[in-house]
């Protein structure tokens, strides 16, 4: 039974679990970098790893203990270090294993760097060790991760079930600060042994979670296992198992994600079978396992192909990586890494508290951004949420320059407040989009390795500030902020110049968009496929699709021959694709093209001339 219908499609409780189990993958990563910020600053941990003057003890390390710039540079930044190559190993990983098995490996390494963390007793380099080595299983986690569930979650909450990955990240961000003010004032040790080793705890959820939890049906159709990936479909939308392969929904779904991997594999030109009969061919590699029709290519190929101009797939993976890199490069992370040392700065007393409110505007405003990703698309938040943090930076900076924070109250005041209004904007725009579309944007055969370099750029970028921030904080103090303003400003104008809008597409539609010759970003919002007046026309024809496919499912019969007349789908092959006469979509051009469906009419798809599969770019109808 369906937990709720969205805009008529039936969602499954699994949708929700898988959403909300794989995004602890992101709350690993926020629980990993709120921690550090804090854990700098506790006395035994100053005591053990800092450098100390003459006679410093645990009790006066605060005052006689201090890492230098370096030092606490690489203790921060190693993960970064480690989350660079985890995210490129993460794909191959992906691909090789599956999504869910490739998460319980990297669930079991990530607690094998908390292991060598705790265990640390005096020397730092081994502290950082275990840092790096948790990293690569988080960045690894980060290509996965928003990878599954933009495959798995149904395309009409797609962005929310998205978007929570991001909101795990500020949840595990939150939670660290809260459990580090509690245990700051525990003897010994166990202040940061125990901030760290509770750390474990949230692999094991995921990891022993995602066993029970079904396998991405596109990493699944990619394999052949068609099978396997209608069943996977099934419990995401709550269609009961046993008519799993002949729902129209289910049928549907997979007969799209199927013509998309054929046509990817023409595009690579190798044909799927030899013979030279269009119906012939349709038919015949409709039985034929995907992986056993082409050649598998090399790992470098592989990765070549991600720089391929083909069908728009280098223009995609620039846009992927400019965009993760901009994200590092709003100044989020700033106030993450080193807030807790930024609000002592300012001549805030007791800096983990104001933490503590930092985290708690992060996460509570990652729910609003759940909302503004699902009613108003990726472009226009992105755009004003570019502006508006680079505003309250500027604010940021020119108050820090101006007076000096230590003397003036209400100058320390006023750029808290205005780190606040940062968060705000961050959390609610580009904090959780642009995860969003790094599940999205990608074409279904490279879209593992698109997504490790977009998200590779990331922790590169990541790594950098967590690096050089303590020196060039040092340098220019405040006027940073001038920086990371800049940088939101030029994030608005890449957006508003590059990126197409996905919202309320299915995977292979927003590639169909990329490729079209007519579309342009700034147009992209206006770009339905064939037979739809906008957007929401598009959600509404779906909603009544699946309230006319549920009263049809089973009386069809069957499609009929040639592609002028469209493709059955439980109506007597009538009506097309997607619900509409096929001459009613403009389809004259498939006349010589084929019509395939089951014997009870509920599957079928559209076959062009040569057996190219029909694409949805719009034109006019007839």
């Amino acid at each position: 039974m369906a937990l709720f219908y969205r805009r008529g499609v039936p969602i499954g409780g699994v949708a929700i679990m898988l959403a909300l189990l794989a995004s602890m993958g992101g709350f690993i990563f926020g629980y990993d970098t709120g921690q550090i910020s804090d854990i700098l600053l506790m006395r035994d941990f100053l005591h053990r790893f800092a450098t100390c003057q003459p006679g410093a003890t645990i009790e006066n390390a605060t005052s006689q203990c201090a890492f230098n710039v370096w030092r606490s540079g690489l203790i921060v930044s190693l993960l970064s270090i480690g989350t660079l190559f985890g995210a490129l190993f993460g794909a191959p990983t992906a691909d090789l294993l599956g999504r869910r098995y490739a998460m319980v490996t990297e669930c079991m390494l990530f607690i094998v760097g908390v292991i060598i963390q705790i265990t640390s007793t005096n020397v730092w380099q081994q502290f950082a060790v275990g840092r790096l080595v948790s990293g690569l299983a988080v960045g690894a986690l980060s290509a996965a991760v928003p990878m599954y569930q933009a495959e798995t979650a149904p395309a009409m909450i797609r962005g929310a079930l998205t978007a929570t990955y991001q909101l795990f990240i500020t949840f595990g961000i939150f939670v660290a600060y809260c459990i580090s003010i509690g245990a700051r004032d525990i003897d010994g040790a166990g202040s940061w042994r125990l901030v760290v080793g509770i750390g474990i705890i949230w692999p094991f959820i995921l990891g022993t979670g995602m066993l029970f939890m079904p396998e991405s049906p596109r990493w699944l159709a990619s394999k052949g296992r068609y099978e396997e990936a209608h069943y996977s479909i099934a419990r995401t939308h709550a269609v009961p198992s046993s008519e799993a392969l002949t729902s129209p929904l289910t049928t549907r779904l997979i007969s799209e994600i199927r013509s998309n991997l054929e046509h990817l594999a023409r595009l690579r030109e190798k044909p799927l079978n030899d013979s030279s009969d269009p119906e012939k061919s349709i038919s015949s590699s409709s039985s034929i396992p995907h992986k056993q029709r082409s050649s598998l290519p090399s790992p470098l190929t592989s990765w070549l192909a991600c720089f391929s101009p083909t069908s728009k797939t280098l223009y995609r993976t620039l846009l992927g990586m400019t965009l993760q890199s901009l994200q590092q490069l709003t100044g989020a992370n700033y106030f993450f890494y080193y807030g807790a040392t930024i609000f002592t700065s300012v001549g805030i007393q007791d800096s983990f508290v104001t933490q503590i409110i930092l985290g708690a505007v992060n996460f509570g405003c990652t729910f609003g951004g759940l909302w503004v990703m699902e009613k108003f698309g990726r472009r226009t938040p992105l755009i004003i949420g570019g502006l508006w943090q680079s505003a309250w930076l500027f604010v940021f900076a020119a108050a820090g320059t101006a007076k000096d924070p230590h003397t003036d109250s209400n100058i320390g005041k006023l750029m808290i407040v205005s780190a606040c209004l940062f968060i705000l904007g961050y959390a609610t725009t580009w904090g959780p989009c642009i995860w969003i579309l790094i599940g999205e944007t990608f074409p279904t055969r490279t879209r593992a390795k698109q997504g490790a370099l977009a998200t590779a750029s990331n922790w590169l970028w990541n790594f950098l500030l967590a690096m050089f921030t303590p020196l060039i904080a040092n340098d220019i103090e405040f006027a940073y902020g001038f920086v990371f303003a800049a940088c939101n400003l030029a994030g608005a104008i890449v957006v508003y110049l590059f990126l197409y809008e996905s919202a309320h597409l299915s995977l292979e539609a927003v590639d169909d968009m990329y490729n079209d010759p007519e579309c342009r970003p700034w147009t992209s919002s206006r770009w339905v496929p064939v037979g739809y007046k906008d957007r929401m026309d598009l959600v509404e024809q779906r909603k009544a699709e699946e309230a006319e496919a549920g009263a049809e499912g089973g009386a069809g019969a069957g499609a009929e021959v040639g592609g002028a007349e469209g493709v059955g789908a439980g109506g007597g092959g009538k009506k097309g694709y997607y619900g509409f006469e096929g001459k009613e979509e403009g389809r004259e051009e498939h006349e010589v093209g084929v019509g395939v469906g089951n014997g009870n009419g509920s599957e079928g798809r559209i076959e062009g001339v040569n057996g190219t599969p029909y694409t949805m770019a719009p034109k006019e109808t007839v």
